[in-house]
């Protein structure tokens, strides 16, 4: 019989500089974006495209991405709330029951992706003058690199996370099972991450350590695949002809991203949304299914036109 490594997933906040914290989950999108830029940078300089195109592209992905995965959380996965809270869509507080500074904490991948397409369809028509495809096939190149971060960011937030398990992969994500506050309560120790570290260390709290289940860090699971989604356009774009054939990387990045989520979703804990009324797959799954769909019809459509211009 296998078992949890019993794994206590306990991280600080971020990097504290002393006059300023970097949390590891914003640096993973930092990372994402500049590594993003570097990546697209040197696909501008391989089709002799100016660079100067670059600065408006990077802007509108960022602002895509994030306005993107943000609406698609309000509207995909907890309208029921926000539809009663609009202020707080686009502001990072709660006003009810009290005023509390909350940050963003809803992002959705299907969101940013449907975001980033009508930006790049903006972009090709009035900046970069070329076919929607041309640049799609290229963007989704950072694209998937970056969403290997993102899920990092993700793991350092212990959100997003899995079923309980008792395999060799569980973790004990002890900042989900319980809250700062209830940290602070449990143990009676003032400072929050005195009082994680107390839990997770000291044999006084076993019993509260005891709470916390061992789930699929579901977040490693959906980084890791990314690796390869990546490493497999990547190897595409820069060794084949593929980005000669208008469509193909871009239904290769679809099929693959999403079928990757789709599969990772059933070891997932619900993330809410329309899922209790469609049963069968969960919000995450039914969202890909879609996804998956037009890259088919993309793959196949660049295999019939072999080697067209995108």
């Amino acid at each position: 019989m296998t078992h949890a490594l019993n794994l206590v997933w306990n991280p600080s906040e971020g990097i504290n500089l002393g006059f300023f914290m970097i949390r590891y989950y914003s640096l993973m999108f930092v990372i994402a974006f500049g590594l993003g830029w570097f990546l697209m940078k040197k696909i501008f300089q391989r089709e002799n495209e100016s660079i100067e195109k670059l600065d408006s592209l990077f802007v509108w992905t960022v602002l895509a991405t994030l306005i993107g995965a943000r609406l698609g959380h309000v509207f995909f996965y907890d309208w029921e709330y926000f539809r009663n809270h609009l202020l707080e869509i686009f502001l990072p507080f709660k006003f009810e029951p009290e005023f509390q500074f909350t940050g963003f904490q809803g992002l959705a991948s299907h969101g940013a992706a449907i975001a980033i397409i009508v930006a790049m369809y903006y972009y090709s028509k009035k900046i970069l003058k070329r076919p929607l495809l041309w640049i799609l096939d290229r963007v989704v190149i950072p694209v998937a690199s970056g969403a290997i971060f993102v899920r990092l960011g993700n793991f350092f937030n212990s959100e997003i996370i899995g079923h309980e398990t008792s395999s060799a992969f569980g973790i004990r994500f002890l900042h989900d099972t319980f809250s700062k506050a209830e940290a602070v309560q449990k143990t009676g120790i003032a400072d929050p991450k005195e009082a994680y570290n107390a839990i997770a260390t000291d044999p006084k709290f076993a019993t509260l350590l005891a709470e916390v289940p061992s789930r699929h860090p579901t977040q490693l699971y959906e980084a890791f695949c990314y690796v390869f989604v990546f490493a497999i356009l990547f190897f595409l774009y820069w060794r084949t002809n593929a980005r000669l054939k208008s469509g193909l990387l871009f239904g290769l990045f679809l099929v693959l991203l999403f079928v990757v989520r789709f599969i990772v979703e059933f070891v997932k804990e619900s993330q809410g949304g329309f899922e209790s009324e469609l049963g069968m797959f969960s919000t995450g799954q039914w969202l890909s299914i879609p996804f998956i769909i037009i890259g088919l019809f993309f793959i196949i459509r660049a295999q019939r036109n072999p080697l067209a211009e995108s």
